[in-house]
């Protein structure tokens, strides 16, 4: 399954690889098997994982006596299981957790810090979970990696990938409409994408914290001492900021939950001036190589819980505090947050998460195959997302709270002519309809007749925009009605040595490449009051 270019770059991907890892392949059971096609799909798992064995002396391929009916396999290390599990082929968006998973088995490839390792360490055990997901799933493969670490360091923890195709009835049986879904049994812990912090406070919360665990630097400070700068936010913004105040001299710390924040989740990028195509992933990637030049201390997976201001003028502090216990000082703060997917915030939205209230069409798109889904938004993004979705469901009913579409008009035309789309505009979702399993449709008021209507769905996909990840600074720093924190020209806030850059700010155009020039005009900013 693997062409020779690719095996030559994975040989250099596994260059680093000092122990054998084995993959393990479940012996295919044809008598239990109720899809014909599941014997050659078996089969292309051999083909794949020897593929990988060619490109590395120490990737082995192996064979259990245990049966299975579905393509499957495990990774064992130094003749040791390692917890890691894997039901289908991970190729697609999934192949890189194969290959992170080999790589991590080994001790190579990115970890967290210590800090958060340790928490990993001390969730109450034993733990075992699967993730379902879909291999055209782009946020899946986020929390497939993150669980596979957690087992390697967690000696009573157990995951698998399970690719949702091979277990429909199971899923149907579940209720389950959006991936990825984390489970415990048959207990839904997680549904859809979620940050590396929430997903490890979750299984805290689920399983329990046990404080006997041994872990490594029992000593590890929460005061994480004292900084010239101090960045919140790792995206185009907060690296461009970090980047200009440490080529200024300045002692400089970044925390954030994940580097390249929202653009982390952008497919393709074409109007990056001087990059005539680049991708999300491979954006953040080269920010976080570019920050490495330089002496900046970057907390991964970190969220700020509050803002302490201490003294005043240039001698002034400020004390943050983050969710993990530890906290900073800093005597200038740039917040360069950006902005998350705005919820509707109505009865229901929260409780059918994943199980028909879904805010990506193209990962959870495919669930409703034949189905009658709903699109609330009728911006760019939700227009073009009616538009992905009319291709694989049996109908769309797109929602807008105001009496015309906001989107491109070569999108609202495109939408138009498409002939299982119905618009309602001057709408307001209210709630969210279901039989405690599932969605099963959605009230809304109609805004020029004032009457309450209900449409039977399978599936609500929301839309309507994003909202500033300000509220830790609230009460700190002028904001507007929308949660902006207000800004001058040079990226200064209403409070001293407190400056904002990008998506989180009043600036016009939420924009890549402005938000790089805001995260440099902040940087610049705090140089020049710190230093004159």
């Amino acid at each position: 399954m693997l062409d020779r270019d690719l095996i030559e770059e994975l040989k250099k991907v596994f260059s680093v690889l000092e122990n054998t890892v084995e993959c393990v392949v479940k012996t295919f059971d044809e008598s239990q098997s109720k899809v014909e096609s599941n014997k050659e799909d078996a089969q292309n798992l051999v083909a794949l994982l020897q593929g990988l064995a060619d490109s590395s002396p120490f990737i082995k391929m192996t064979y259990s006596t245990e049966l299975s009916p579905y393509p499957e396999f495990s990774l064992r290390y130094k003749e040791k299981d390692t917890g890691i599990h894997f039901l289908g082929i991970p190729t697609g968006h999934e192949f890189t957790s194969l290959v992170l998973a080999i790589l991590n088995a080994d001790g190579k490839g990115k970890f967290p810090d210590q800090f958060i390792l340790n928490r990993m360490k001390k969730i109450k055990g034993p733990i075992e979970l699967r993730t379902i997901i879909s291999l055209t799933c782009e946020n899946c493969p986020a929390v497939v990696q993150a669980l596979n670490m957690m087992a390697l360091i967690h000696p009573q923890f157990k995951h698998t990938m399970v690719d949702g195709q091979y277990i429909q009835e199971e899923i149907s049986k579940l209720g389950i409409g959006g991936v990825p879904s984390v489970l415990h049994e048959d207990s839904l812990v997680s549904s859809g994408k979620i940050e590396l912090i929430d997903l490890v406070k979750k299984l805290e919360d689920h399983f329990g914290i046990d404080d006997s665990v041994a872990i490594d630097n029992k000593n590890e400070q929460l005061n994480l001492g004292q900084v010239d700068v101090l960045v919140i936010g790792a995206g185009p913004a907060g690296g461009a900021a970090a980047i200009y105040t440490a080529r200024k001299g300045l002692k400089t710390t970044v925390i954030a939950e994940r580097v390249g924040g929202q653009v982390k989740d952008t497919k393709g990028i074409e109007n990056l001036i001087s990059v005539t195509y680049t991708e999300g992933p491979l954006l953040a990637q080269k920010l976080q190589e570019h920050m490495a030049q330089y002496p900046i201390e970057l907390l991964e997976h970190r969220r700020v819980q509050s803002v302490q201001l201490e003294g005043e003028g240039k001698a002034a502090l400020k004390r943050i505090h983050f969710e993990s216990g530890e906290f900073i000082t800093a005597r200038a703060l740039i917040i360069a947050t950006g902005a998350k997917w705005r919820e509707l915030n109505i009865k229901g939205e929260k409780e059918y998460l994943g199980r028909g209230v879904a805010f990506c069409p193209h990962c959870d798109g495919p669930f409703y195959k034949g189905l009658d889904v709903a699109v609330v938004g009728g911006g760019n993004s939700g227009v073009e997302a009616a538009i992905d979705l009319s291709q694989i469901v049996k109908s769309v009913t797109l929602f807008e709270y105001m009496d015309k579409l906001k989107a491109d008009e070569v999108l609202v035309q495109k939408l138009k002519s498409l002939p299982n789309v119905t618009i309602i505009t001057s709408a307001k979702t209210e709630e969210v309809l279901g039989d405690g399993k599932k969605v099963t449709g959605i009230k809304y008021l109609d805004r020029i007749s004032n009457i309450e209507k209900e449409v039977s769905l399978a599936g609500i996909f929301v839309q309507i925009g994003l909202l500033p990840n300000s509220a830790f600074m609230k009460d700190i720093v002028e904001m507007n009605r929308f949660g902006e924190i207000v800004i001058n020209e040079k990226n200064k806030t209403n409070v001293p040595y407190i400056y904002a850059a990008g998506d989180v700010t009043t600036v016009p155009f939420k924009q890549i490449i402005i938000s790089m020039g805001e995260g440099a005009k902040a940087g610049l900013a705090a140089f020049e009051d710190l230093t004159f």
